[in-house]
């Protein structure tokens, strides 16, 4: 299945014709053509509005395979949260040093606590 099939299927699933699609992307029905005949494909910037418009990945867009991403699950424990234990982890952090860690660390917190209430 080309990029162009992958397209196609998306413009189908959405129950769009490809005109609307041509249109909706501002893309020319000659290139959408083109690329269907394996004459040109998508610019990256393209694909990348492509991609974005049918919430898909780049990824299945351009292989057709979903990138299996890593994760890596750690608790909060994992974390130091009193930085003055810092000081253990190879030297004494001066106060400056260790207020600077400790306003990261909240920053870090504010962050995860606004994703997850989805701002």
């Amino acid at each position: 299945m080309s990029i162009y099939d992958r397209i196609e299927l998306l413009i189908k699933t959405r129950g769009m014709t490809k005109k609307d699609f041509c249109q909706e992307l501002g893309i020319s029905t000659g290139n959408l053509g083109d690329w269907k005949r394996g004459k040109s494909t998508p610019s990256t910037n393209k694909l990348i509005e492509i991609s974005a418009f049918f919430d898909t990945s780049l990824d299945w867009l351009l292989t057709g395979r979903e990138r299996t991403p890593y994760q890596i699950h750690e608790s909060m424990e994992a974390y130091v949260a009193d930085v003055t234990k810092l000081g253990e982890m190879g030297g004494k952090l001066t106060p400056v040093e260790a207020a600077f860690i400790q306003e990261y660390l909240e920053f870090v917190q504010y962050r995860r606590e606004k994703k997850k209430g989805g701002n």
